[in-house]
């Protein structure tokens, strides 16, 4: 699995447009059928690690939006080795322009058949950290076309401070699609083959749409962030959750670097 770990080539285009937009999608980044297999082991934890037992038509929008199960990494050798690859986190750092990433945490989603809509939102609303030096990392696990429901853009939203108050929630879809609209950020959203990687930074504004096909839509998300990040008080209890289950044991203004989030690449 040695790929896992080769250097990839980001061009001056993409960094520009990462820089610009707030995200980029690398086309071809991971060889598809290597990341078929490790894919059918993620999508296999997910099934069984998940516990939501109701019916989608019994569920609100956010437990229709997917299935979600988180730090993977911690479940399987397999995942691990394919989270804490070098390849993945090579890429974030040069998009984010620092010198290493360290991992926050992982998070397996996976949108069933006649799945809904993720609302739209903002990630770093939930992350109590001093810098907006993150980027996720979303990673198809077999072809996405529009009728799959693939990740969509705000483009340029990452500059906005407007809405970041809001967490992910059927307010959240009402209000910011239509923020983005009267300042002109236009909505980005196009289909991904496996093997595409698309990459966001933290106050990136973005959603998904429903899967309307037959078919599971399965997606592995790896959150980098910068290997010098602090924690900050939480500000919400649902920040206070994070900081609990992603950097115990860590104080207010430390290091954020507990042994579930190790330095996955760094230039030094």
């Amino acid at each position: 699995m040695h790929w896992l770990d080769q250097p990839a080539t980001i061009s001056d285009t993409d960094r520009a447009a990462f820089e610009r937009d707030g995200h980029v999608t690398l086309r071809g980044l991971m060889p598809p059928q290597e990341l078929a297999a490790i894919g059918r082991e993620i999508t296999r934890l997910t099934l069984d690690l998940n516990t939501e037992q109701r019916s989608l038509d019994e569920r609100d929008t956010y437990g229709r939006a997917f299935l979600q199960v988180m730090n993977l990494w911690e479940k399987s050798p397999l995942v691990g080795r394919f989270v804490m690859g070098q390849r993945l986190a090579r890429v974030a750092a040069q998009l984010l322009g620092v010198k290493g990433v360290r991992l926050y945490h992982d998070q397996s989603l996976y949108k069933e058949p006649n799945g809904g809509h993720t609302p739209a939102h903002a990630d770093q609303y939930y992350w109590p950290l001093a810098s907006d030096r993150t980027v996720t990392a979303w990673i198809p696990l077999q072809d996405v076309p529009m009728a799959m429901g693939p990740l969509g853009f705000y483009s340029g939203s990452h500059v906005v401070p407007e809405g970041r108050d809001i967490g992910i929630s059927d307010a959240s879809e009402e209000d910011i699609p239509a923020h983005m609209a009267a300042l002109g950020h236009p909505y980005s959203c196009a289909p991904f083959a496996l093997g595409d990687v698309s990459f966001h930074l933290g106050w990136t504004f973005h959603r998904a749409e429903p899967n309307t096909s037959d078919r599971p839509r399965s997606v592995m998300t790896v959150i980098f962030m910068a290997d010098d990040i602090h924690l900050l008080d939480a500000l919400n209890p649902i920040q206070q959750n994070d900081r609990d289950q992603w950097c115990p044991g860590v104080a207010t203004g430390a290091l954020a670097d507990s042994p579930k989030n190790p330095v996955i690449w760094s230039a030094a």
